[in-house]
């Protein structure tokens, strides 16, 4: 567990339809808060509790362009952190090379479908001080680092299938949330112990 989530309290997790979800977030202007650091611990506590590879504020309900990661690359690199404000610089068409890979989100609980994403991404933000951060991912990290912009963007990786894979995903999440909200329950009564 990341020393951030030791610090933290679970939160509630958005489910895909939630109106903050739809919605672009609005930059971080205050950096070096309390406020901020606790928001980010509260975030890696909830993803470590959900088993997830990464969270985006509004998937906690806050609007802000935010998100936290805790996430291998197809090398087996563990990558932990946070970003604010992020950018991402996208391979040109010329240099890009698509992967279709399975996608879930922790806001389409117990659903995954494939999604075409570039196998390599730069994010560009900063830290919860205000500091630059340049992020590199390659394979499943550059994955992540794709998916949570598009969250912050209001943006899920339904909007990328086609009508026909989305009505199966949500088929998916409909079927299989209860479970997973039930795991997800007993993980966080096993670390309030």
């Amino acid at each position: 567990m990341p020393p951030e989530a030791k610090r933290g309290s679970v939160r509630d997790i958005t489910i895909v339809g939630e109106e903050v979800l739809g919605r672009p977030c609005r930059e971080v202007t205050e950096f070096g808060t309390p406020e901020l650091s606790a928001l980010i611990d509260d975030m890696f506590l909830t993803m470590h509790v959900a088993d997830g590879a990464g969270l985006a504020a509004n998937q906690i309900g806050i609007g802000l362009r935010l998100f936290v990661y805790d996430c291998p690359d197809d090398h087996g690199i563990r990558h932990v952190g946070h970003i604010i404000n992020p950018v991402l610089d996208l391979p040109g068409p010329d240099s890009r090379r698509l992967i279709d890979d399975l996608e879930g989100c922790l806001s389409v609980p117990g659903a995954t479908m494939t999604v075409p994403r570039t196998d390599h991404t730069i994010a560009r933000g900063f830290d919860k001080d205000g500091g630059p951060l340049v992020i590199e991912g390659t394979g499943y990290f550059a994955r992540c680092l794709q998916h949570e912009t598009d969250r912050l963007a209001g943006h899920t990786y339904l909007d990328r299938l086609s009508t026909r894979d989305r009505k199966d995903a949500l088929r998916q999440m409909q079927d299989r949330q209860e479970d997973v909200f039930a795991q997800r329950a007993n993980k966080a009564a096993r670390l309030n112990r």
